[in-house]
């Protein structure tokens, strides 16, 4: 039996097609991390939770930064260990993420763990596990 998760139901804040920015702290609160590392991390995530782990995005030019999407207002909630970052609303700033659609053509970014019905958020406690560990 395939117990894989689908996603019936798109997300709002998801595009049809291409890409879009997306305001942090409106749909989702993130955390980036760079490189190799954000490789790492997304990898022991989605590793613990059955490659079931929520939404990351990853971009594919630069620093190769993924962005880990956690539910609203959540990210302030933990210290995070350098080099993560935190991105919210409560920052004083104004972040915009990338957020690729679900299908079709939307280099340079891409989904590393895509949003479902039962897991539309990257858990955020569990997260900062995986983060602390990986920096160790």
């Amino acid at each position: 039996m395939n117990s894989r998760k689908s996603l019936d139901r798109v997300p709002p804040w998801v595009p049809a097609t291409g890409h879009a920015l997306r305001h942090v702290g409106v749909h989702f609160d993130a955390v980036r991390i760079s490189g190799i590392l954000g490789e790492e991390v997304a990898y022991r995530l989605m590793a613990f939770t059955d490659f079931q782990a929520g939404p990351i995005v990853r971009e594919l030019t630069r620093d190769r930064n993924f962005y880990f999407l956690l539910p609203p207002g959540t990210a302030a909630a933990h210290r995070w260990p350098a080099p993560a970052r935190a991105l919210t609303r409560s920052d004083g700033g104004a972040a915009f993420i990338g957020i690729p659609a679900i299908d079709g053509l939307t280099w340079p970014l891409g989904w590393r763990s895509r949003p479902t019905e039962e897991d539309p958020f990257v858990e955020a406690g569990l997260l900062h596990q995986m983060v602390t560990r990986a920096v160790e």
